[in-house]
Protein backbone atom coordinates (compact mmCIF):
# COMPACT_ATOMS: atom_id res chain seq x y z
CA UNK A 1 0.00 0.00 0.00
CA UNK A 2 1.79 3.40 -0.99
CA UNK A 3 0.38 5.87 1.91
CA UNK A 4 1.81 9.33 2.53
CA UNK A 5 4.60 11.10 0.52
CA UNK A 6 5.54 10.15 -2.78
CA UNK A 7 9.09 11.58 -3.81
CA UNK A 8 9.91 12.20 -7.46
CA UNK A 9 13.67 13.06 -8.30
CA UNK A 10 14.05 15.83 -10.48
CA UNK A 11 17.50 16.47 -12.45
CA UNK A 12 16.56 20.50 -13.01
CA UNK A 13 15.70 21.06 -9.28
CA UNK A 14 17.49 20.53 -5.79
CA UNK A 15 20.80 19.48 -5.07
CA UNK A 16 20.96 16.22 -7.25
CA UNK A 17 20.00 12.54 -7.11
CA UNK A 18 21.55 10.75 -4.48
CA UNK A 19 21.39 13.92 -1.56
CA UNK A 20 17.79 14.74 -2.20
CA UNK A 21 17.16 10.86 -2.00
CA UNK A 22 18.81 10.24 0.98
CA UNK A 23 16.19 12.65 2.85
CA UNK A 24 13.97 11.75 1.34
CA UNK A 25 14.50 7.93 3.14
CA UNK A 26 15.18 10.17 6.11
CA UNK A 27 11.53 11.37 6.27
CA UNK A 28 10.26 7.90 5.64
CA UNK A 29 8.56 8.84 2.39
CA UNK A 30 6.14 6.36 0.96
CA UNK A 31 8.26 5.57 -2.35
CA UNK A 32 11.02 7.03 -4.53
CA UNK A 33 10.62 7.16 -7.89
CA UNK A 34 13.48 7.57 -10.43
CA UNK A 35 13.05 10.27 -12.84
CA UNK A 36 15.55 11.81 -15.55
CA UNK A 37 15.12 12.84 -18.52
CA UNK A 38 18.18 14.29 -19.57
CA UNK A 39 20.84 11.37 -18.79
CA UNK A 40 21.73 8.81 -21.84
CA UNK A 41 20.46 5.04 -20.84
CA UNK A 42 23.62 4.48 -19.61
CA UNK A 43 24.06 7.60 -17.18
CA UNK A 44 20.56 6.58 -15.76
CA UNK A 45 21.61 2.89 -15.33
CA UNK A 46 24.61 4.25 -13.34
CA UNK A 47 22.66 6.88 -11.33
CA UNK A 48 19.58 4.30 -10.72
CA UNK A 49 22.12 1.10 -9.44
CA UNK A 50 23.72 3.88 -6.72
CA UNK A 51 19.86 4.80 -5.73
CA UNK A 52 19.03 1.28 -5.69
CA UNK A 53 21.30 1.23 -2.96
CA UNK A 54 20.41 3.93 -1.19
CA UNK A 55 16.61 2.30 -1.23
CA UNK A 56 16.97 -1.05 0.10
CA UNK A 57 14.07 0.13 2.66
CA UNK A 58 12.27 1.87 0.65
CA UNK A 59 10.02 1.10 -2.34
CA UNK A 60 11.97 2.25 -5.54
CA UNK A 61 10.51 2.70 -8.63
CA UNK A 62 11.60 3.53 -12.31
CA UNK A 63 10.24 6.19 -14.27
CA UNK A 64 9.37 4.85 -17.72
CA UNK A 65 11.87 2.99 -18.54
CA UNK A 66 11.25 -0.80 -17.91
CA UNK A 67 14.15 -2.22 -18.25
CA UNK A 68 16.26 0.43 -16.25
CA UNK A 69 14.10 -0.99 -13.67
CA UNK A 70 14.65 -5.03 -14.54
CA UNK A 71 18.62 -3.81 -14.77
CA UNK A 72 18.59 -2.42 -11.19
CA UNK A 73 16.11 -5.12 -10.19
CA UNK A 74 13.81 -1.46 -9.29
CA UNK A 75 10.58 -3.06 -7.08
CA UNK A 76 8.48 -1.66 -10.15
CA UNK A 77 7.81 1.11 -12.73
CA UNK A 78 6.19 3.72 -12.84
CA UNK A 79 4.61 4.72 -16.52
CA UNK A 80 3.06 6.91 -18.84
CA UNK A 81 0.17 6.60 -21.37
CA UNK A 82 2.52 6.46 -24.05
CA UNK A 83 4.44 4.57 -22.89
CA UNK A 84 5.09 0.60 -22.73
CA UNK A 85 1.41 -0.68 -21.90
CA UNK A 86 0.96 -2.22 -18.16
CA UNK A 87 0.31 -5.34 -19.75
CA UNK A 88 3.13 -5.66 -21.23
CA UNK A 89 5.45 -4.09 -19.00
CA UNK A 90 3.76 -6.90 -16.50
CA UNK A 91 4.83 -9.55 -18.92
CA UNK A 92 8.25 -8.51 -18.13
CA UNK A 93 8.16 -7.50 -14.77
CA UNK A 94 6.37 -10.18 -13.65
CA UNK A 95 3.66 -10.21 -10.64
CA UNK A 96 5.86 -9.60 -7.51
CA UNK A 97 6.66 -5.81 -9.55
CA UNK A 98 4.62 -2.66 -8.63
CA UNK A 99 3.85 -0.67 -11.86
CA UNK A 100 1.69 2.52 -11.10
CA UNK A 101 -0.27 4.55 -14.38
CA UNK A 102 -0.51 8.17 -14.68
CA UNK A 103 -4.32 8.93 -15.29
CA UNK A 104 -6.00 11.79 -16.70
CA UNK A 105 -8.88 10.88 -16.14
CA UNK A 106 -11.93 8.54 -14.91
CA UNK A 107 -12.17 6.72 -18.00
CA UNK A 108 -8.13 6.03 -17.65
CA UNK A 109 -8.08 5.58 -14.00
CA UNK A 110 -10.69 2.78 -14.72
CA UNK A 111 -8.97 1.39 -17.63
CA UNK A 112 -5.58 1.32 -15.65
CA UNK A 113 -7.00 -0.60 -13.00
CA UNK A 114 -8.80 -3.34 -15.07
CA UNK A 115 -5.10 -3.45 -17.04
CA UNK A 116 -3.58 -4.76 -13.27
CA UNK A 117 -2.10 -1.62 -12.32
CA UNK A 118 -1.09 -1.71 -8.47
CA UNK A 119 -2.06 2.48 -7.96
CA UNK A 120 -2.44 5.35 -10.63
CA UNK A 121 -1.06 8.49 -10.30
CA UNK A 122 -3.56 11.70 -11.01
CA UNK A 123 -2.05 14.21 -12.61
CA UNK A 124 -2.01 16.87 -12.76
CA UNK A 125 -4.48 17.70 -9.99
CA UNK A 126 -3.84 21.71 -10.25
CA UNK A 127 -1.63 23.71 -13.03
CA UNK A 128 2.38 22.97 -12.68
CA UNK A 129 4.82 24.29 -13.97
CA UNK A 130 7.25 21.72 -13.23
CA UNK A 131 6.27 18.67 -16.07
CA UNK A 132 5.48 21.03 -19.41
CA UNK A 133 3.03 18.34 -20.66
CA UNK A 134 1.25 17.42 -17.72
CA UNK A 135 -2.29 18.40 -19.49
CA UNK A 136 -4.83 20.01 -18.09
CA UNK A 137 -5.54 20.04 -14.50
CA UNK A 138 -8.44 17.77 -12.89
CA UNK A 139 -9.17 19.80 -9.83
CA UNK A 140 -10.69 18.04 -6.90
CA UNK A 141 -13.93 17.39 -8.29
CA UNK A 142 -12.03 15.63 -10.87
CA UNK A 143 -10.14 13.91 -7.91
CA UNK A 144 -13.22 12.86 -5.62
CA UNK A 145 -15.12 11.36 -9.12
CA UNK A 146 -11.55 8.81 -9.66
CA UNK A 147 -11.67 8.21 -6.20
CA UNK A 148 -15.20 6.27 -6.22
CA UNK A 149 -14.61 4.59 -9.37
CA UNK A 150 -11.47 3.03 -8.44
CA UNK A 151 -10.29 1.01 -5.21
CA UNK A 152 -6.47 0.84 -6.09
CA UNK A 153 -4.43 3.33 -4.39
CA UNK A 154 -4.05 6.67 -5.45
CA UNK A 155 -0.56 9.49 -5.54
CA UNK A 156 -2.03 12.82 -6.16
CA UNK A 157 0.48 15.30 -8.75
CA UNK A 158 0.21 18.39 -10.02
CA UNK A 159 0.70 21.93 -8.12
CA UNK A 160 0.39 20.64 -4.75
CA UNK A 161 1.90 22.66 -2.11
CA UNK A 162 1.21 22.70 1.51
CA UNK A 163 -1.39 24.97 1.24
CA UNK A 164 -3.59 23.01 -0.72
CA UNK A 165 -2.26 19.21 0.05
CA UNK A 166 -4.79 18.67 3.13
CA UNK A 167 -7.88 19.09 0.59
CA UNK A 168 -6.36 16.88 -1.87
CA UNK A 169 -5.81 14.10 0.87
CA UNK A 170 -9.51 14.55 2.16
CA UNK A 171 -10.33 14.48 -1.58
CA UNK A 172 -9.38 10.79 -1.92
CA UNK A 173 -5.55 10.80 -2.35
CA UNK A 174 -3.56 7.83 -0.38
CA UNK A 175 -0.43 9.95 -1.49
CA UNK A 176 0.67 13.18 -2.57
CA UNK A 177 3.78 14.30 -4.54
CA UNK A 178 5.28 18.08 -4.60
CA UNK A 179 7.64 18.20 -6.43
CA UNK A 180 8.85 21.96 -6.45
CA UNK A 181 7.38 22.71 -2.88
CA UNK A 182 9.80 20.15 -1.35
CA UNK A 183 13.17 19.79 -3.24
CA UNK A 184 13.75 23.62 -3.97
CA UNK A 185 13.93 24.30 0.22
CA UNK A 186 17.19 24.03 1.89
CA UNK A 187 16.01 20.89 4.42
CA UNK A 188 14.14 18.55 2.37
CA UNK A 189 13.64 15.96 4.87
CA UNK A 190 11.86 18.91 7.15
CA UNK A 191 9.76 19.62 4.06
CA UNK A 192 8.45 16.41 3.10
CA UNK A 193 8.00 15.87 6.98
CA UNK A 194 5.91 18.58 6.90
CA UNK A 195 3.26 16.92 4.88
CA UNK A 196 3.51 13.87 6.16
CA UNK A 197 2.04 15.24 8.92
CA UNK A 198 -0.84 16.05 7.05
CA UNK A 199 -1.64 12.69 6.92
CA UNK A 200 -2.20 12.28 10.31
CA UNK A 201 -4.35 15.66 10.46
CA UNK A 202 -6.51 13.60 8.09
CA UNK A 203 -7.20 10.40 10.37
CA UNK A 204 -7.80 12.33 13.31
CA UNK A 205 -10.82 14.21 11.46
CA UNK A 206 -12.27 10.81 10.13
CA UNK A 207 -11.96 9.38 13.76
Amino acid sequence: MISGYYFITDSTLGRGGANDVKQAIAAKVAAVQYRNKNFSSREMLMEALELRKLCRKTIFLINDRVDIALAVDADGVHLGQDDLPCRAARRLLGKNKIIGLTVHSVEEAIAAQEMGADYIGVSPIFATLTKADAGKSIGIKGLKKIREQVSIPIVAIGGINLSNALEVIQAGADAVCAISAVITKPDVCAEIKKFQALFGIKERTLS
